[in-house]
């Protein structure tokens, strides 16, 4: 994939915003793409890969921990074990395919409350399983239900995430700064964070399955605009449109606080108002977005044809940051340079 590069001014207050996130948050470098209408609008960078002296400074191939960002790809291979028959459906039970699973404990939790973040389970320090509310009847952001995902896609379809992705869609578009990675390379950044951050974890796992995925801004971007064209990229439609179409639309059930977020399979959709949800309120129905703890950011608004990325070093919140209103305020900002233009 090789759109083609047009920079305009139309979008410098979003590099402004990315500039003020950037001074307030813990971290050496800084990134941030725009596509808008099929043209390379905006790709600017800052600082460095690390704290060091030395180091390599941010560049268009630099790798960024994409942290949650992983979800959105996690999603892409359940949507494509759907759509091929692997799994039946996204309401089955979760114990049809992991048996293994306390029974009671899973009662009632299907795999539709997996991808949405309404499975109401907890994982222990100590590696229990524990019920924090009935399944499908709140919304909680746990990692366990992530597991379980990773474990039915490779079950059901007998391949990881990172060879469904690597087959359909990174090597057809020729991505080679993306991917889940067992050591360090020089061109990715070293993750600044608190030394006692007990949330901070390293894998040598490469199956995508893990929270060590790296990735350039550009190929970030590039992996939304995969999804907001619909698969169709190049002159060819490389994958069925089915699969971006369940990954991106709303699939959560009805919950009774209607403020709580909404997702598609694990995406964050915009659709209708709700006072939790981590789009920007000026940002209109039908977009969506997926973030991580690193601060990395990805925005697709189909209405305006518009993907946006931004990415950072930093791991967590230092005190007196809103993370949250910051990246509400990201979007806001991408569509007042959409509006006004």
């Amino acid at each position: 994939m090789d759109l083609r590069q047009t920079l305009t001014k139309q979008f410098n207050p979003l590099v402004s915003h990315v500039e003020r996130t950037f001074e307030h948050v813990i971290g050496s470098g800084a990134a941030l793409m725009v596509i808008h209408r099929d043209e390379i609008v905006m790709e600017t960078y800052w600082g460095k890969q690390s704290l060091e002296q030395s180091a390599r400074t941010v560049q268009a191939d630099t790798q960024f921990h994409a942290a949650s960002v992983r979800k959105s790809y996690i999603g892409y291979a359940a949507a494509y074990a759907v759509t091929c028959g692997a799994i039946a459906s996204i309401d089955d039970q979760v114990m049809k395919y992991l048996p293994h699973l306390d029974e009671e404990r899973m009662t009632g939790t299907t795999i539709r409350h997996l991808l949405t973040h309404t499975h109401g389970l907890h994982g222990t320090y100590t590696g229990e399983i524990v019920r924090e509310f009935p399944a499908g009847s709140s919304w909680a952001y746990r990692g366990v239900g992530i597991d379980m995902l990773a474990q039915i896609v490779k079950r059901t379809t007998g391949k990881t995430i990172a060879q469904i992705v690597q087959e359909q869609v990174f090597q057809p578009l020729g991505f080679m700064e993306t991917g889940w990675r067992a050591q360090m390379d020089p061109k990715m950044v070293e993750v600044i964070r608190k030394p006692d951050d007990t949330s901070w974890y390293t894998s040598t796992s490469t199956e995508g399955d893990k929270m060590n995925l790296y990735v350039s801004a550009r190929e970030l971007a590039y992996w939304g605009y995969f999804h907001l064209k619909k698969g169709f990229v190049d002159g060819k439609q490389l994958v069925p449109r089915e699969v971006i179409d369940l990954a991106t639309t709303v699939q959560s059930p009805p919950l009774q606080d209607k403020d709580l977020p909404q997702n598609g399979f694990l995406w964050f959709v915009k659709d209708l108002p709700a006072d939790k949800t981590e789009i920007g309120e000026r940002v209109p129905r039908g977009s969506y977005q997926i973030l991580g703890y690193t601060g990395v950011t990805l925005l697709v608004i189909p209405e305006h044809e518009f993907v946006a990325v931004r990415m950072f070093n930093s791991f967590g919140s230092p005190p007196g940051y809103d993370y949250l209103g910051d990246v509400r305020g990201f979007g806001d900002c991408a569509m007042r340079c959409l509006l006004e233009s």
